[in-house]
């Protein structure tokens, strides 16, 4: 029969163990703040240097652009995050075409893009990303729509930013598709897919008949894609049983236009016993002053 006093060697492993283990976890946790204070202090020194010949670069200055390309290698990066960080607010066209001749001069893509892309550290596949987005880099698309299934949530919703700026035919697929993922920013997935306007239509179309569980997601895509060719399929979803999906689909049909057909179904909706498919009946009514009015 095992007694206290057997016991006490496996207890004293496994306090001593325990105690390792925090002392470890307490060490890589120390760690990693210092290297993320010393990449920070670097980032904020590099900003000083070169945040004004950066801002001229943008603006067209051959000098200030003659300064960057001439930069040493160890500061590059930083650099080409200052470069593009402005632009993902800034969308002007002479802007992103200056920041992209200064990169190219600074040898950053494709190589750096590309390794960056497969790096290890989650803010550098994110500036990687941003970078083939902001600066059109159409040719990445593949590499930017493999970072939709990213581990670190900030490189997924860089990918659709970037998708969203590129506008890729080559993508529109994986933008649709993407509708449902959860993983993925709710207002950045619908951002992704008004990009493409109309001709994200027909494939949405297409998969709401093969996926009539995501209705209500096709119905609120359609709101932003959809043009009088989807009226037929909405005017049918107004008569699902699920009252979301009726809600949806008329929400749906306030940004289409109505016809006829489609006003007198909105009509009838005003009638039911759902406070929010009344809502979206009256919203798609608004303004309407044909039958039924």
């Amino acid at each position: 029969m095992t007694t206290p006093a057997d016991l006490r060697p496996f207890v004293d492993v496994l306090v001593w163990w325990g105690a390792l283990s925090a002392l470890v976890m307490a060490g890589a946790v120390a760690t990693e703040r210092l290297v993320i204070g010393y990449l920070l202090a670097r980032q904020r020194r590099l900003e000083k240097r070169y945040g004004e010949i950066v801002q001229r670069a943008r603006a067209g200055d051959a000098d200030a652009e003659r300064v960057l390309a001439q930069s040493p290698r160890r500061h590059r990066i930083a650099i080409a995050w200052l470069l593009v960080e402005p632009l993902i607010k800034d969308r002007d066209p002479g802007h992103i075409a200056h920041a992209r001749d200064v990169m190219r001069a600074m040898a950053l893509f494709p190589a750096v893009v590309d390794r960056y892309l497969r790096s290890r550290l989650w803010w550098r596949r994110a500036l990687a990303v941003r970078t083939c987005g902001v600066l059109q880099i159409t040719n990445r698309t593949a590499s930017i729509v493999a970072a939709l299934d990213d581990a670190n949530p900030d490189v997924r919703g860089a990918a659709l930013d970037a998708l969203t700026d590129l506008r890729d035919p080559a993508s529109l697929q994986a933008v649709v598709v993407r509708l449902h993922d959860a993983s993925l920013h709710r207002g950045r997935r619908l951002a992704a897919l008004a990009a493409f306007g109309h001709l994200a239509e027909p494939f949405v179309l297409d998969l709401a008949q093969l996926d009539p569980a995501h209705q209500v997601n096709y119905a609120r895509a359609l709101a932003l894609c959809g043009s009088e060719r989807s009226r037929p399929v909405l005017c049918e979803w107004t008569a699902d049983a699920r009252a979301d999906v009726r809600a949806a689909a008329l929400e749906a049909l306030a940004y289409v236009g109505l016809d006829d057909h489609s006003a007198t179904l909105a009509v009838r909706a005003l009638d039911s016993p759902d406070a929010l498919v009344r809502s979206m009946a009256a919203r798609a009514l608004r303004g309407w002053e044909g039958p039924g009015e």
